[in-house]
């Protein structure tokens, strides 16, 4: 009797002990549990993604310029895509000296997600140039900021033909080689705001939202080819998102600015993660620093609580946590 009682305190120690390591893991991390894990134990990118071909768009700056980087050093092979060509040549040649990887291993594509019927000659070019797509990271986006009620429709047009239907586009042109291959791996650069609701930026929360529809349909219905979903949702993070991100108005840039004192996780931090989920294949990610992870978790398990506190802080209190603000 007394060992059994012995073993059972012990048993109730360790369980305590664990749930408090896991606590404070999850308090003092910038990224989910299974990214951390991944980081330590999982598989390293040199070793998934050395030599293979890997497409980027948005690639001109922000998080595609530094997931660029990351992958270049990984060993792989680039295509980057934006609408900015000088931009990318630029990207180009600091990756070229941030890996092994020659001037034959980067192909410099440019790209406008709102042209549609341009994508499939794009596709066309890649494999001329590559014979196969291995990775496709949908990462092109604007962002926005406007109070619900005074947004116009047409910025929400606007917001879901790039953010939504030309990530949509350039995906269906690339899939069916995927398909022949039978392997490849997509990845979307979503946000914590494609996991819970976000104001003064209803349409852009909701193209985040949308992208998540349509890529968990997809993760079941490309299974069978060995075709593999990431959803990489970031948190604040430091890029140039704010000068281009759409306003209330049609045709009315934000031209906002980032300050360097705001609590924001690095753009090279945010690729660095990114890439391990890739490597790793994990299904869902989130990426931020605190508190905003504490709230996706909360938004995940306790979606009734989460709103709660989310409706009692306010739109200037979420707002703070968004912008990165103490």
């Amino acid at each position: 009797m007394v060992l059994k009682m012995f073993l059972l305190t012990v048993g109730i120690i360790i369980i305590i002990l664990y749930a408090v390591v896991q606590l404070i893991r999850i308090i003092l991390a910038d990224c989910d549990l299974s990214l951390q894990y991944a980081q330590y134990m999982g598989t390293s990118t040199y070793t998934a993604l050395a030599h293979k071909v890997v497409w980027i768009t948005g690639a001109s700056s922000g998080i595609g310029e530094y997931l660029a980087y990351e992958l270049a050093q990984a060993g792989c092979k680039l295509v980057l895509s934006a609408r900015r060509e000088d931009e990318l040549n630029r990207v180009k040649k600091q990756c070229l000296t941030s890996g092994p990887i020659k001037e034959e291993d980067i192909l410099v594509l440019p790209l406008d997600l709102l042209k549609f019927d341009s994508h499939k000659d794009a596709v066309d070019k890649v494999l001329q140039n590559f014979n196969k797509i291995d990775v496709l990271v949908n990462n092109a986006g604007r962002s926005q900021r406007a109070a619900w009620i005074e947004t116009d429709i047409e910025v929400d047009r606007q917001m879901f033909e790039l953010n939504v239907l030309g990530t949509l586009s350039l995906t269906k042109a690339v899939l069916p080689k995927m398909v022949e291959q039978k392997s490849g791996h997509i990845v979307v650069i979503s946000s914590a705001a494609g996991k819970l609701g976000a104001p003064n930026s209803g349409s852009y929360t909701g193209s985040k939202h949308a992208l998540h529809g349509y890529f968990e349909s997809l993760r079941i219905e490309s299974a069978l080819d060995n075709i593999e979903i990431t959803m990489v949702c970031p948190g604040p993070v430091f890029s140039n998102i704010l000068a281009t991100a759409f306003t209330e108005e049609n045709g009315k840039m934000l031209q906002g600015q980032m300050q360097q004192g705001e609590k924001r996780m690095s753009t090279s931090r945010c690729a660095a993660l990114t890439a391990t989920a890739i490597a790793n294949k994990l299904d869902e990610v989130w990426i931020s620093p605190q508190p905003v992870l504490i709230f996706m978790y909360l938004f995940q398990y306790m979606p009734t609580i989460a709103r709660r506190i989310g409706v009692k802080m306010g739109v200037k209190g979420i707002k703070k946590l968004r912008e990165g603000q103490q």
